[in-house]
């Protein structure tokens, strides 16, 4: 991934940091390369009148169905749990008392409540398919579906197509990959990732230069390295690694030096009222900066609720240390997801975004019907809900349904990959296109006969 710091600063003889000369290069080489989405326009695997974005939540830790979006007040205590559901804005549909802002907003968003997966019960697992479409086998690590639309669309301007905040997922206890990459595009289409907290005082973003850091004196500095550059290319006879570089060191430099990048990363011009309005937290920040990068031209963000399940109250209620109690959907992570969630698709309505943009809040799996020893809840991937609205996503239906007390689907069972070519649909890229793959063997967009939720268009 594309990371905007760097440790252990060097500086070369004039001056120039070995930090900023390897940003530069892996600005370049890494993540803002040339994409080919003028032959695959052609082809019409992207269309031009459905230039649509994509904002992903992903709730790291895996919310609970039964306690959020499918509770079940009639069953008995140890599967209900301790919170009761509330009326929402769209008829016969209710939702966790947790979440009272999001009620009001149910026309703008539907829900799916039969999503399933027959993998591993980690979270490893979870994270690859609900962001790729597919679970890791074969050693192939498959793309991130913003990696996708980064390779098949490019960047608008001087802004970088996906964009990952605040941090990428670390270590949920699978030691696998989370899926949050470009896997088999390889490097150069992985996410611009912010890995800084956007709700620290002190927040700055490393290297996307204010002006008054942008001097004459490093403008030419940066000059110089492209001549530098554009030397080497020479010298190297054109080799595959020199040519991309030379291809795309200029958006790299752009990147760096951009008035537009750098205010669309400058959440500190946000009114102390409307930060308020996301919840001073690193969630709620996230979100907010993610409608800033989509305002300006941002194509697809990735927004990391959590980073680790580990010592940190997040949605993965197993009751006992390291872990969470039941109770910090009350106390914590409810008003969290709450505010952000509702304060972001109010803005996106407001904006004239919305209509434009598909909002996906969804974790890994959901959590055990009934409540363990511990008062919590364990892993289960055999159902649980997900949030999608936006764009030509229909909001106030809701589609599937579980068993009586949220165990299994008995309704519409929706996979995955279901999942993953809906966003594909709703981004307006058609699913029987093929990406290429490990030496050059073509891989389907989705799996032959994998089908987009058609309920929600």
């Amino acid at each position: 991934m594309i990371k905007l710091d760097a440790e252990k600063p060097v500086h070369f003889c004039d001056g120039m940091k070995r930090r900023d000369f390897l940003h530069a290069c892996s600005l370049a080489f890494l993540g803002l390369g040339l994409p080919d989405w003028v032959t695959l326009k052609a082809l019409g695997a992207v269309p031009e009148e459905k230039d649509m974005n994509c904002i992903m939540l992903f709730l790291v830790g895996g919310p609970s169905q039964v306690d959020t979006f499918d509770m079940k007040p009639n069953a008995p205590a140890e599967i209900r749990g301790p919170y009761r559901p509330i009326k929402t804005s769209a008829d016969g549909i209710q939702i966790c008392e947790v979440f009272p802002r999001t009620a009001r907003h149910a026309d703008k968003f539907s829900l799916v409540r039969s999503v399933y997966h027959t993998a591993a019960g980690v979270h490893d697992t979870g994270h690859q398919m609900m962001q790729t479409g597919r679970l890791f086998q074969g050693g192939i690590e498959y793309p991130h579906i913003g990696c996708v639309l980064g390779k098949l669309r490019g960047p608008k301007g001087d802004v970088p197509p996906h964009v990952l905040l605040p941090r990428p997922i670390g270590n949920t206890g699978g030691n696998m990959p989370h899926g949050q990459n470009a896997g088999f595009l390889g490097k150069m289409y992985d996410p611009f990732v912010l890995n800084a907290d956007p709700s620290d005082p002190n927040f700055t973003v490393p290297d996307l230069l204010p002006p008054d850091y942008i001097t004459s004196l490093r403008v030419d500095r940066r000059k110089s390295l492209r001549e530098m550059v554009d030397s080497s290319v020479k010298s190297l006879d054109a080799s595959q690694d020199a040519r991309l570089l030379n291809a795309t060191f200029h958006q790299a430099y752009t990147l760096m030096s951009s008035a537009k990048a750098r205010e669309a990363f400058s959440i500190k011009d946000e009114s102390g009222k409307t930060r308020e309005r996301y919840g001073m937290n690193r969630f709620g920040q996230s979100c907010l900066l993610a409608r800033r990068l989509i305002e300006r031209g941002v194509r697809f963000v990735t927004v990391n609720m959590f980073e680790t399940v580990f010592n940190e109250i997040t949605w993965d209620i197993h009751g006992s240390k390291p872990f969470s109690p039941i109770s910090c959907y009350r106390d914590l992570i409810g008003p969290m997801f709450d505010n952000a969630y509702a304060s972001l698709l109010e803005d996106l309505k407001e904006r004239g975004l919305l209509q434009k943009t598909i909002v996906l809040a969804m974790g890994e799996f959901g959590r055990t019907p009934k409540i363990n020893p511990a008062g919590g809840r364990d892993h289960w991937p055999q159902a649980w809900t997900i949030l999608m609205g936006g764009g030509p996503i229909q909001g106030g239906r809701v589609v599937g349904s579980t068993d009586e007390i949220g165990a299994y689907p008995v309704d519409r069972p929706t996979t995955p990959a279901e999942v993953a070519a809906t966003v594909y649909e709703a981004l307006g890229i058609k699913l029987e296109m093929e990406l290429p793959g490990p030496q050059g063997r073509p891989i389907r967009l989705v799996d032959h006969g994998v089908e987009p939720i058609h309920e929600l268009f």
